[in-house]
């Protein structure tokens, strides 16, 4: 994202993106990861529930890799309660089922839910790096959002998961535009410059006597047919019959 996309997304009205919220976190390189992650969709709203040693921290910035926009809006609450005093509706991530009749979304379902939200104020939870969330904390949540990761190795980074969310909600909330298309810049071949090519390519492999005698219809047949699937443009065009001069002239000195 260009520090012109990222103004264009901090522009968006107050409360359209959900709050990032993480509750005591441990490391200021996760934070400042964090930052990152929430720049790279759009996220701007980064709240901390009591960061150990302190706000700021030592490297944070480092680690943001030039989302510090995230990180001087940055807010911090002494608990979880007040982190989500004013919101309307709060998803809790937890990698564990946790005892609780709540609702449990992926990433994909949850940022549907709060994409459709249209004029409440959400947030996210993200828990401490080692322990995640308390049951209390969970408690304060609606719902609950999980990741479909291998049983295996279950444990997320924090900016991880941050990432994650925040992709899905970008998609959600029809933002998950791609920056560039990998549309053609050269119109498409005519029938008449493909036709050019294969004359002067048969007549070039003629000359070196490539073509069985008795296989050559075949063998040009089957070598027009390949041609024809690469949907060719103009300048494959000229850059194939430019290889063909240079391979013919060679040949002659």
């Amino acid at each position: 994202m260009t520090r012109d996309d990222a103004e264009k997304d901090l522009e968006l009205p107050p409360g359209t993106a959900p709050a990032v919220i993480l509750v005591e976190p441990q490391l200021a390189e996760n934070i400042g990861m964090t930052a990152r992650a929430m720049a790279n969709f759009g996220l701007s709203e980064l709240r901390l529930v009591n960061p150990k040693n302190g706000w700021p921290k030592k490297g944070v910035r480092e680690a943001a890799s030039g989302a510090t926009h995230v990180l001087d809006r940055a807010t911090i609450f002494a608990t979880v309660e007040e982190a989500v005093a004013d919101l309307n509706y709060v998803l809790a991530t937890t990698a564990r089922e946790r005892g609780q009749m709540k609702r449990v979304f992926s990433p994909e379902e949850g940022m549907a839910e709060v994409a459709g939200r249209a004029g409440q104020r959400c947030g996210i939870l993200f828990g401490r790096e080692r322990v995640g969330l308390s049951n209390d904390e969970v408690s304060l949540a609606d719902a609950i959002v999980t990741f479909p990761v291998s049983p295996d190795f279950p444990s997320l980074n924090l900016a991880q998961a941050v990432l994650l969310v925040g992709y899905e909600w970008r998609r959600a909330s029809g933002r998950a535009v791609l920056p560039f298309a990998g549309e053609m810049h050269s119109p498409p071949a005519s029938r008449e410059a493909l036709v050019a090519l294969f004359a002067k390519l048969e007549a070039a492999l003629d000359a070196v006597g490539f073509y069985p005698p008795e296989k050559r219809g075949g063998i040009v047949r089957n070598m027009r047919d390949r041609l024809h699937r690469m949907a060719m443009t103009e300048q494959d065009i000229r850059t194939f019959q430019g290889a063909l001069r240079s391979l013919t002239r060679s040949r002659k000195s």
